[in-house]
């Protein structure tokens, strides 16, 4: 039976130093496009601003392949955040690339769609630096992180790849003062964790493995 996908995306195109470039990672976004379209999903692609989404120049290596070329023009225009109907959904996903940290991250907007996806029993899925979707999310005055398992890119992971400095805040040390419970593997394993309709992923290494494992969430 087919789904209805709505994967969210940063705008943010700067580090904090307005100098050096980040945005979406493009195969945290691309791969799983690719493996839901097969599977027959309905995807919209949204952004806090809507419009054009900018690309980490160190993902761009992917995008002349011809099997992403779909998933690239979905990033040419996206719909603005605030004019979707969610509750048509039946899951949000969040890819990931530093982008996030900055406006996803802070978004009250994205907190109540999350909080509405979660109550309502709706996947909510999130890779890499895309669970910064989910600080914000509160059910009942709690986090709805609060004991549930999560994983993102790790604090050893953005030191082996030269970028705790350029990061806003830890997203792992985020989590885990939200009392989530933080599951990790060593840097670039692939690493996917279930807990009940949450999702998560912790590298762009996991991304195959991230939409197949929404796939089969969809099919039990």
């Amino acid at each position: 039976m087919s789904k209805n996908i709505l994967m969210v995306v940063t705008n943010t195109e700067y580090f904090a130093d307005n100098m050096h470039k980040t945005g979406l990672w493009f195969e945290e976004f691309a791969v799983p496009y690719v493996i839901f379209e097969d599977e027959g999903y309905h995807i919209n692609v949204a952004s806090i601003l809507g419009g054009h989404v900018p690309l980490d120049p160190e993902s761009e290596n992917l995008i002349n392949d011809i099997k992403w070329h779909n998933a690239k023009k979905m990033l040419d225009n996206t719909v603005k955040l605030e004019e979707v109907n969610y509750d048509s959904y039946d899951a949000i996903v969040f890819p990931g690339g530093h982008g996030p940290m900055f406006d996803i991250a802070k978004s009250e907007l994205v907190g109540n769609m999350v909080a509405y996806f979660y109550q309502t029993g709706k996947l909510v899925a999130a890779i890499c630096h895309g669970p910064a979707g989910l600080l914000t999310a509160k059910a009942d005055g709690a986090y709805i992180i609060a004991q549930k398992r999560v994983t993102c890119f790790t604090n050893e992971e953005e030191k082996f790849y030269k970028k705790d400095e350029a990061t806003p805040f830890s997203l792992e040390d985020a989590l885990i003062e939200r009392n989530a419970v933080f599951v990790k593997q060593p840097v670039g394993e692939i690493n996917v964790v279930v807990d009940g309709n949450l999702i998560t992923a912790q590298n762009y290494q996991s991304s195959k493995a991230f939409a197949e494992t929404i796939i089969k969430y969809f099919e039990k």
